[in-house]
């Protein structure tokens, strides 16, 4: 005889393939991982939380220093010029491309930094174990449906592009800001390999 199915309202969805799962009762220390693609699904809580919080700590720092500090140097004959990602966007406000500038630094700038914002807003309680703050779960739902238009990573691909195709044309070094978007990018994959969104919406659920 085959066993009863779960109730519906006890399986989870693994955030990246959706598979369905029915998570049993974890020890403190114990994960749980999905059955078809592998992804982190539930972590320790207050490991995972501080952890996670660590980790956008660290990318609001990181994104201070690759918005306002020279991003690229570029030289030819004898003349240089380095300039920082708010300069590049602050050059263009006064023209038609005003829009675009605007545009380019919301993506890369502004929505990043309030994800991160969002993050420790709604983890700061949860990891010293205090209920979680108002709005928690309407902040974290912004959080997770703006991660598509955080668009980041995609900026430092599209400057290594260019670089291929003007490198032939002047001398390019990169500034710290390149090597604190590098760095973001990085910090981002490890949050999202520690961040468990389950354990989260849980958190926010019994506060």
């Amino acid at each position: 005889m085959n066993a009863p199915l779960p109730p519906i309202e006890d399986l989870v969805a693994c955030p990246h393939c959706d598979a369905l799962h029915h998570l049993p009762s974890l020890g403190e220390n114990e994960r749980a991982f999905c059955a078809r693609c592998g992804s982190l699904m539930v972590a320790p809580r207050a490991r995972s939380f501080l952890q996670v919080l660590s980790l956008a700590f660290s990318a609001m720092i990181l994104m201070a220093a690759a918005v306002f500090f020279p991003f690229l140097s570029i030289s030819s004959h004898g003349f240089g010029h380095a300039s920082s990602v708010f300069e590049v966007a602050m050059a263009f406000s006064d023209s038609w491309y005003a829009p675009l500038s605007l545009a380019v630094l919301m993506v890369i700038v502004a929505l990043p930094a309030l994800r991160f914002a969002g993050l420790i807003y709604t983890l700061w309680p949860l990891a010293n174990g205090r209920p979680p703050w108002r709005h928690a779960a309407f902040v974290f739902r912004m959080v997770e449906e703006s991660q598509p238009w955080s668009m980041a990573e995609i900026f430092v691909i599209g400057t290594a592009v260019a670089l291929v195709k003007i490198g032939g044309l002047a001398s390019i070094s990169f500034g710290p800001a390149f090597w604190a978007f590098c760095c973001l990018i990085i910090v981002n994959v490890l949050k999202n390999a520690y961040m468990s969104k389950s354990a989260i919406w849980e958190a926010i659920g019994k506060g």
